[in-house]
């Protein structure tokens, strides 16, 4: 069933707008989800509560991508998890490297004055990750979006784990000289 279908099952209430958005995208926001978590139990939280919020969502919203919207849906309820989790101890999932590769450029620091600066921020990494080379961009993505290993990242690619880990290292140096050359300092 297409998205539009979807989405119409969505607003005249339908719980097979559930099932059919399940068949369609679950496998994929499952594995955003236990990327990000390590866990298949805390994953399949993490999808039922992305079914939840789509429901509660549409209407009103009429989402142009549904694929895209409940991915981001299932990705911040995925982090949301990974944070509340890490408050009480630390490990699994693969966000914990994610955010270790990236930290040396990207502030954690998350507060109101920041919220304009973090704005510009990501302003700034899209213009960065358009002039990218497709492949690189979908590299940076997976690994930085979406949480993937470098293993799976290096299978999809047909690449060695290292030329991934090299790809991301000089893609992220050339992003944090890209970055300090417009004024963002960690």
């Amino acid at each position: 069933m297409d998205d539009i279908n979807i989405i119409k099952l969505f607003e005249s209430r339908s719980e097979e707008a559930l099932s059919e958005t399940d068949k369609k995208y679950g496998a994929y926001c499952f594995a955003c989800a236990k990327n990000i978590l390590g866990s298949d139990e805390d994953a399949k939280e993490c999808l039922n509560d992305t079914y939840l919020c789509l429901w509660n969502s549409i209407p009103p919203q009429k989402p142009e991508n549904l694929r895209a919207f409940a991915a981001k849906i299932c990705r911040n309820l995925a982090l949301n998890m990974f944070r509340k989790k890490n408050t009480e101890k630390r490990g699994g999932g693969e966000a914990e490297s994610v955010f270790e590769e990236i930290s040396e450029f990207i502030s954690d620091k998350n507060n109101v004055e920041k919220d304009f600066e973090n704005r510009e921020l990501v302003e700034a990494m899209n213009l960065f990750l358009e002039k990218l080379p497709p492949e690189k961009r979908k590299i940076f993505v997976l690994r930085y979006w979406f949480f993937e290993s470098l293993g799976d990242i290096a299978k999809r690619f047909g690449k060695t784990e290292d030329a991934i880990r090299n790809t991301l290292f000089r893609t992220r140096k050339k992003l944090k000289k890209y970055l300090s050359e417009r004024g963002f300092e960690p």
